[in-house]
């Protein structure tokens, strides 16, 4: 005779628990949700902005372009993500990180000197060692004219373009021509790095431009930046947004908050898609 079978009941659970021998049992009660506490919620949020934290300040950083000096390259209202480990100066605390020194054509992101607290972006012209002049808005880097494609003037660039001496026969001409826009510190220091027609980029420092070079306060104005000044280099382009070119002089909440209501009727229409991701370079 055979044997008859048990059925399962049609409510029975559809997974077994198991007891502390390691046989399964039936359970007829579901898992109890374990709640979590205050406390336990507070960490898991300051776990995430350490980790946020630590990525921003050592590995990488957004900045946003203020101005033109490095049109055509970046435009006013690009959006960086910069590489904070690379060009910066070593760390004996992450010795498997990769570091090289700033290499002329390299876009570099730095403290400007005399303002520790603002952020410039130029692109390297001379390192230590170089000797550098301009003739006719060319440079002259050891005794070579250097074919700079990137900083050439563009068919819609305004007047303002046209030849300037202070900026395009420098440091032939005297700072008296700068239109006061020479600080004083340099003023005084430049004499003493000129030899011959040329300048000469001392130990531990760098000569910056910028790539609209009669748009660009840079080197020229305010002198070398220190090696310990440099803080990373652009990577790539992650946002790019069309932005007049005066809109980093209004800094008073009312402005910021137009500003902020424009940006977010006109994300769609003013974003300048083709350059999201774009490279920089």
């Amino acid at each position: 005779m055979a044997k008859p079978s048990r059925k399962t009941p049609e409510n029975s659970p559809a997974q077994d628990a198991i007891n502390p021998a390691g046989t399964p049992t039936a359970s007829s009660e579901p898992p109890a949700q374990v709640e979590e506490t205050p406390l336990e919620a507070l960490a898991s949020v300051c776990s995430v902005l350490v980790i946020g934290l630590f990525v921003l300040t050592f590995l990488a950083q957004n900045f946003v372009i203020p101005s033109g000096s490095m049109e055509k390259t970046l435009l006013v209202g690009d959006h960086l993500f910069v590489d904070r480990i690379t060009i910066a100066p070593g760390s004996s605390w992450m010795p498997l990180v990769h570091y090289r020194e700033p290499k002329r054509g390299d876009i570099i992101v730095f403290l400007k000197p005399g303002e520790p607290d603002l952020f410039l972006v130029k692109r390297c012209i001379g390192i230590p060692g170089d000797h550098i002049h301009l003739r006719n808005g060319v440079v002259i880097l050891n005794g070579v004219a250097q074919n700079e494609p990137q900083a050439a003037l563009h068919p819609d660039q305004e007047p303002r373009d046209a030849y300037q001496a202070y900026i395009d026969e420098f440091p032939a001409i005297s700072t008296l021509d700068a239109g006061g826009q020479v600080t004083g510190q340099w003023d005084l220091e430049l004499p003493t790095h000129i030899q011959g027609n040329d300048l000469v980029v001392p130990p531990g420092k760098y000569f910056m431009m910028g790539d609209h070079r009669h748009d660009s306060l840079d080197s020229r104005f305010w002198g070398f930046v220190p090696r310990e000044n440099i803080v990373g280099r652009p990577l790539f382009n992650y946002w790019s947004f069309q932005t007049p070119d005066d809109q980093i002089n209004h800094t008073d909440l009312v402005d910021r908050l137009q500003w902020f209501a424009h940006v977010g009727i006109r994300f769609f229409s003013d974003t300048r898609w083709k350059r999201t991701f774009h490279l920089v370079k």
